[in-house]
């Protein structure tokens, strides 16, 4: 009798105070007498008076018998009083010998008739044998009893169970667990609260007519005690909750098998919203890949800045949603199976081609044919700038070309020569000559136009054909322009005996004038040359080139004073010798005057050309502050992240506190991360302006913005994830029932030989922090698992260890997850609802029948599940049902995935 059952420590101390209170022993004597006697009938006998007639122990050895279903010892006939003693004292001893604890009742006081130990005896008979055994939601005996009254009147109007005293004075609360059960015998809706004694008095006879509970109280003694006695109520109370216990069973079926069907509607919209969500996220992939795909460069450079900045707002603003829905759908996924696996369910299959490995592949394709996409860009936008500076240039040479050649083949195809004098052809042959000299200075200038347009052909520009066709224009031209400048020299040799004397200042003026004049031309074409340079080292060589140039100044000047002064020279002999001069040297049209007006024009262009070099200075020295501005935050952002993802995985490893904390640890970090998202936006503004001003290389740093943009994506896919991972070892430790000690032990006895592997993997030098994952984390090898299982306590043999493995790595990859791990640690232990329990329940539910009714669905079960029922049960095809009778076993097999039994 030592064994103390939790259910009897309230009743340790016997208030024998409580029990001199009349009104009270009143209603425990007749409620007890009651009580005893609806089990001693059942032996064909009953007793009067409860301290009188369980006096000699015989009839109290006889109750026990009935209740317990047990034989007792043979009781001793005798009739003295040490007989007595010895029936009373086998009847306590059994009661002892099933758990409960006597407190100061003795046989001999039950032998001297002792009102108050006898009571406290029946009180504790009806305690063990009668309300015990009530359990509701975990709860037992008086709690339990008390927790079933409140949920059985919950719906009824007036009634408030609170305690098993005052809240069943009016009699409702007894009316409404009859109505509850059986709305047949009680109209309840016509009961009044102000008749507490009409009320008691209709509970009491119905439950004695129709329910066989005896009557056990007095209507007029509940009323008028101003707190009825306990132990009569609740012992009144208990005789209902064992004759409506068969409801009670079926209403428990019914809650299982709405437990399961509500997992299993979860699992299915779970299983809906994935389709949904990678659905969308494939159609987009689909649609995206052909745009990012399409390579056609436009004619213009608007158009390709255009592009350029689609693709931006591509990556800011429509790629980053899809990469958290791609996230949150391998999450979900995840999720998903672990509650699969949890609740005895198959492993969920997506419809084909929407496997989270289909939208990894398409993922991946999407990042392939991304990553070219921009380099291409810049790279045509490079090549049309190229092709923009190339054609102003080839239009500009063209140009000078034209305006140069412009009347010359009429001038070439003149017959001057055949009426002119002896002086006039003389004249006419130094000014041919002249003439040559010229065409030969711009030869160069035709073979730079050829070039530039080869050039443009080259780059694929898109009006190549005009191009080609001014260019062959050009070409032809000056072919016909040779042509015809060699037979104007022939003509004039063969007339060439008639001239005899030259003026030679005009001649010499004439020959030092054409090649200056040609020098000034070329010099203000490149004084306005176009450039393009994209670093401070070129502008710095054009600076070079034009100080050189400059050099060269003194020099020209002298030339131009020297073809000046032949100028001088002819109007000093003129003067002198008294020729009247036309104003027209007959060599050459340059004049004194052309000369010293380009004079100027090149000593104009020259501060001009000072000018624009020292602005592009200063447009480079810009460019190369955003570099550095640039690298300056890129090597900050690049190791934060290779740092975090270090944290990370040491976060995953660490068991020193509970899932709880990791997973407010890994919430900080998360919080961290999004709150450092500030700093890649402000790169990313960096770097914008870096292509705005067409800077496109960067010597400073090693990080790229493709760099820090693939980091920072797996940086949050990898904080997502391991949230996900700590999510589903808090769902899988309550589900199976694991304490955090003995999470904690598990995961400490994996994670020690684990931990070398994550080591490895995290910290291999030389490895970039856009490939620093680790891949094998939260895996060990066969050998590592089995020193795991043995220093748990594990004996194994290799027979044993080979099941073991087939249980952890089901498909043979080599290695055990710490959630395979977790299952194996749990599953003989684990409680999980079985297709044989749900199918047991569906059989009480159907009255033992092998079938089951739409009415007794909807009548056992909530509108919504029992509706999900009939819309997925068979027909039941067996002759001893009725028509409509559907098949409960194949729907409880189907639900876990196996074959009909």
């Amino acid at each position: 009798c030592d064994h103390e059952h939790q259910y009897m420590t309230p009743e340790d101390e016997w208030d024998r105070d409580l029990l001199l209170d009349p009104a009270w022993e009143k209603q425990q004597r007749k409620t007890f007498t009651a009580w005893c006697n609806s089990h001693l009938r059942k032996a064909g006998t009953q007793i009067e008076n409860i301290e009188d007639d369980f006096r000699n122990g015989l009839k109290l050895m006889l109750l026990l018998e009935v209740i317990s279903g047990e034989r007792l010892p043979k009781p001793d006939k005798g009739k003295m009083r040490f007989h007595k003693i010895a029936n009373v004292n086998k009847a306590l001893d059994f009661i002892c010998s099933k758990g409960v604890k006597l407190v100061s009742i003795g046989a001999e006081e039950i032998v001297d008739g002792n009102t108050k130990m006898t009571l406290g005896m029946i009180w504790t008979i009806i305690l063990r044998f009668a309300i015990q055994d009530i359990s509701v939601e975990e709860t037992s005996a008086k709690e339990g009893l008390l927790l079933w009254c409140q949920r059985k009147t919950a719906p009824y109007r007036n009634v408030n169970v609170q305690n098993f005293h005052i809240s069943w004075k009016d009699g409702l609360a007894l009316c409404a667990l009859i109505h509850r059960h059986r709305p047949d015998l009680i109209d309840y809706s016509k009961l009044k609260k102000d008749d507490p004694i009409g009320n008691l008095n209709t509970a009491f006879e119905v439950a004695e007519k129709y329910l066989d509970i005896p009557k056990m109280l007095d209507a007029e003694d509940i009323v008028n005690t101003p707190k009825p006695d306990e132990k009569a109520i609740m012992t009144y109370v208990s005789c209902f909750y064992h004759a409506f216990a068969g409801a009670e069973q079926a209403e428990t079926a019914a809650n299982r098998i709405c437990k399961v069907l509500a997992v299993n509607q979860e699992n299915e919209k779970l299983m809906e919203e994935y389709e949904k969500l990678a659905s969308e996220l494939l159609e987009w992939i689909r649609k995206t890949i052909p745009w990012l795909e399409n390579r056609t460069a436009e004619h213009h450079m608007r158009a390709m800045q255009q592009k350029l900045e689609d693709f931006r707002d591509y990556r800011r603003v429509h790629k980053p949603p899809r990469v958290q829905e791609k996230c949150q759908l391998e999450i979900n996924f995840n999720t998903l199976q672990t509650k699969l696996r949890l609740s005895n369910r198959p492993a969920f299959m997506p419809s084909e081609g929407k496997m989270v490995s289909d939208i990894a592949n398409a993922w991946k394709g999407l990042e392939q044919v991304e990553k070219g996409y921009e380099e291409w860009l810049l790279t045509e936008i490079r090549r049309l700038e190229r092709l923009d500076h190339l054609a102003e240039k080839f239009k500009q040479k063209c140009s000078l070309h034209q305006s140069w050649t412009s009347g010359k083949e009429e001038l070439l195809s003149m017959k001057d020569y055949e009426s002119a004098s002896l002086m006039e052809i003389r004249a006419l042959m130094r000014k041919h000559e002249a003439f040559e000299s010229d065409l030969a200075a711009h030869q160069d200038r035709v073979e730079q136009i050829a070039a530039i347009a080869q050039e443009l052909n080259e780059l694929d520009y898109h009006d190549a054909s005009s191009v080609n066709t001014r260019c062959q224009g050009i070409c032809d031209q000056w072919d016909n322009l040779g042509t015809l400048t060699q037979k104007r020299r022939d003509s004039l040799e063969r007339v060439e005996k008639l001239w005899e004397t030259i003026d030679q200042l005009y001649l010499e003026f004439a020959k030092r004038a054409a090649p200056f004049n040609n020098w000034m031309d070329g010099a203000m074409e490149d004084l306005q040359d176009m450039f393009i340079v994209h670093s401070t080292e070129e502008i710095h060589s054009l600076i070079t080139a034009h100080d050189q140039f400059k050099a060269t100044l003194p020099e020209a000047d002298k030339e131009r004073m020297a073809t000046m002064g032949i100028q001088s020279e002819i109007v000093k002999i003129a003067q002198t010798y008294g020729i009247k001069l036309s104003g027209v040297n007959p060599y050459t049209n340059l004049s004194p005057q052309d000369i010293t007006n380009k004079w100027e024009t090149v000593k104009h262009l020259v501060p001009l050309r000072d000018q624009m070099l020292q602005e592009e200075v200063a447009r480079q020295q810009a460019n190369e502050r955003l570099r550095r501005q640039f690298a300056a935050q890129a090597n900050i952002i690049g190791p934060w992240i290779q740092t975090k993802m270090e944290e990370i995985g040491h976060v995953s490893v660490d068991i020193a506190g509970s899932l709880e904390e990791q997973m407010n640890s890994l919430k900080q970090y998360e919080q961290n991360i999004i709150n450092y998202k500030c700093n890649i936006d402000k790169l990313e503004g960096d770097h914008q302006l870096s292509q705005e001003s067409l800077i496109f290389d960067n010597k400073h740093t090693n990080y790229t913005m493709e760099h820090i943009r693939v980091g920072w994506e797996q940086l949050l896919t990898t904080i997502a994830r391991t949230i996900n991972e700590v999510e589903n070892q808090i769902l899988t430790r309550d589900a199976k029932g694991i304490s955090q000690e003995q999470l904690n032990e598990f995961r400490a006895s994996f994670n020690h030989f684990d931990r070398v592997m994550k080591l490895k993997q995290f910290y291999v030098l030389g490895l970039a922090f856009l490939d620093l994952t680790c891949k094998r984390n939260g895996m060990m090898d066969p050998d590592d698992f089995r020193a795991c299982l043995i220093s748990m306590g594990y004996d194994l043999g290799e027979v044993e260890f080979a099941r073991i493995m087939t249980l952890v790595d089901s498909n043979n990859t080599g290695v055990v997850t710490f959630q395979a791990f977790i299952d194996f640690m749990t599953r003989e232990t684990a409680e999980t609802d079985t297709a044989d329990q749900v199918m047991a329940s569906f059989k009480i539910l159907a009255s033992d029948k092998s079938y089951i009714t739409v009415d007794e669905l909807r009548r056992e079960l909530p509108p919504e599940q029992a509706e999900y029922c009939i819309s997925r049960m068979t027909r039941y095809i067996g002759a001893d049902g009725p028509a409509g009778a559907l098949d409960y076993i194949s729907f409880s097999s189907a639900l876990y995935g196996e074959s009909d039994l």
